[in-house]
C-alpha cells in the first residue's frame, strides 16, 4: 500500500514538514523507504537556482566515473552539498556509500543555446550517467535539473530522516515545493528507481495505487520518447503521459485527464468538444490507465496537480491556509501540519476532476 503527499508553500520549508505530513499515515504504507523531490529550493542551493543540480547515490567508483564523464563533456562543478550523515548501525537504512548533490555550469557551447537544447542536454546526460553506473551496479541518478533535488532511500522513513539530519529545524535543505512518498516498490524486487516520486525534464509525479494497463502503456510509450524508459514501476507511465501531453504536445493540462481516464463514448458524443475528445481517445487509447490510483504531479513552473482513477478507488484530500497548500492520501496528514486550517474548504477530488494549485496557492477544480 502507498501513501503520497505534497506541500506547496509561499515560504520555503524543511523536509521535516514532509515527514510530519507522511508519518501519521503510516498505517497505509509499509515503512520500507523514503523518497522526495524538492523544487524551488533555498538554503544551501539558494544562489544556484539556474544551474543544473545533480542528485545521485553511488559507490566510490561511481563518483569517479561521474567526475570523469562530466569533465570530459564540459560540465564544471560550481557547488556541492555533502550530507553530514549519522552513521549508526541501529538505523534501519540501506545506505549507499556516497551521496552527490552538485550544481554544474553548463558546457561553454551550451551557455547561449535555446531552452530546448539545454533541456535535451540535461536529459541525455542523466541517461548517459545512469547507463554508465548501471554497468557494474555503481549507483543511481535520480534527477539532473536546475532547482530540483531528489532523495530516494531504502529503510524506515524516520531512520532515513535521522541519517540525513532531516529532522533538524536548522536543515540546510529548504524548498517551496515538496512531493513525497514513504514506501519502496515492495510488490517486486526493490529497485531505487522504482520509488516515487519520478522525475523527467522538470515534471515530477507520484501515485498511490496501481495500473493494470501498464503493459500496453509501456509498449506504446517506449516508442514515443527516449526518456520513457526504465519502467521499474507501473506508475512511471503516469509521468510519461504527463510529460507527453504537456512537454511534447504542449496541450492544455485538462487533456491529461481526458487521455488517462477518458469519458465513455456516449458522453463524449453529447459534448460540444466531442470531435477533439474522440480523436484523443482513438489516437492515444494506449495511454489510458486502469485500476485504483491517485496521482500527484508537479510541473516545471511549480504548479501542482491532483487527479484520481475513473472510479475514485484511492483516497486523497487537498487542504490549505493562506500560506500553504497540502495534498495527502489521508486527512490525518493534513491535520498534523495544518491543524488550524478551515476544514470546510478541504477538497476530496472526484473521479472526474483535475485539481491544480498555482504559485499563489489558488486552487482550481477542472471538471472533465
Amino acid at each position: 500500500m502507498c501513501r503520497i503527499g505534497a506541500i506547496k508553500s509561499k515560504e520555503a520549508v524543511p523536509p521535516k514538514l514532509a515527514l510530519e505530513l507522511m508519518l501519521p499515515q503510516q498505517e497505509g504504507h509499509d515503512n520500507s523507504g523514503f523518497a522526495m523531490t524538492m523544487q524551488d529550493i533555498e538554503g544551501v542551493f539558494t544562489h544556484y537556482k539556474d544551474k543544473p543540480l545533480l542528485s545521485m547515490a553511488c559507490t566510490v567508483k561511481g563518483v569517479q566515473l561521474v567526475n570523469e564523464y562530466m569533465e570530459l563533456h564540459g560540465f564544471v562543478q560550481i557547488a556541492q552539498w555533502v550530507p553530514d550523515v549519522v552513521k549508526d548501525a541501529s538505523l534501519d537504512i540501506q545506505a549507499m556509500p556516497r551521496y552527490v548533490f552538485r550544481n554544474y555550469e553548463y558546457p561553454e557551447i551550451y551557455r547561449y543555446r535555446s531552452q530546448k537544447e539545454r533541456e535535451d542536454l540535461l536529459l541525455d546526460t542523466r541517461l548517459a550517467l545512469r547507463s554508465l553506473l548501471e554497468e557494474e551496479d555503481n549507483g543511481y541518478v535520480y534527477s539532473f535539473w536546475p532547482d530540483v533535488l531528489t532523495i530516494k532511500e531504502i529503510g524506515d522513513p524516520s531512520d532515513i530522516a535521522t541519517y540525513f539530519h532531516l529532522w533538524d529545524d536548522s536543515s540546510l535543505l529548504l524548498a517551496k515545493n515538496i512531493v513525497v512518498q514513504c514506501r519502496q516498490n515492495t510488490n517486486y524486487d526493490i529497485v531505487r528507481y522504482a520509488a516515487h516520486p519520478f522525475f523527467l525534464q522538470g515534471y515530477t509525479l507520484c501515485a498511490n495505487g496501481e495500473n493494470t494497463f501498464f503493459t500496453k502503456n509501456k509498449e506504446f510509450q517506449a516508442s514515443l520518447h527516449r526518456g520513457y524508459m526504465g519502467f521499474e514501476s507501473d506508475s512511471q507511465t503516469f509521468l510519461y503521459s504527463l510529460h507527453y501531453v504537456l512537454h511534447e504536445q504542449k496541450w492544455p493540462i485538462l487533456y491529461y485527464k481526458h487521455i488517462i481516464t477518458p469519458l465513455p463514448f456516449d458522453e463524449i458524443q453529447r459534448r460540444k468538444d466531442s470531435s477533439v475528445l474522440m480523436l484523443l481517445r482513438e489516437s492515444l487509447a494506449n495511454l489510458e490507465i486502469n485500476g485504483p490510483n491517485a496521482i500527484i504531479g508537479m510541473l516545471p513552473d511549480g504548479t501542482m496537480i491532483n487527479c484520481c482513477d475513473a472510479k475514485k478507488l484511492r483516497p486523497v484530500v487537498v487542504g490549505r491556509t493562506d500560506s500553504m497548500a497540502v495534498i495527502a492520501s489521508e486527512v490525518c496528514g493534513l491535520n498534523s501540519i495544518l491543524p488550524h486550517r478551515d476544514t470546510s474548504f478541504d477538497i476530496y477530488p472526484g473521479e472526474r476532476e483535475l485539481i491544480t494549485i498555482d504559485n499563489d496557492l489558488e486552487i482550481t477544480r477542472w471538471k472533465q
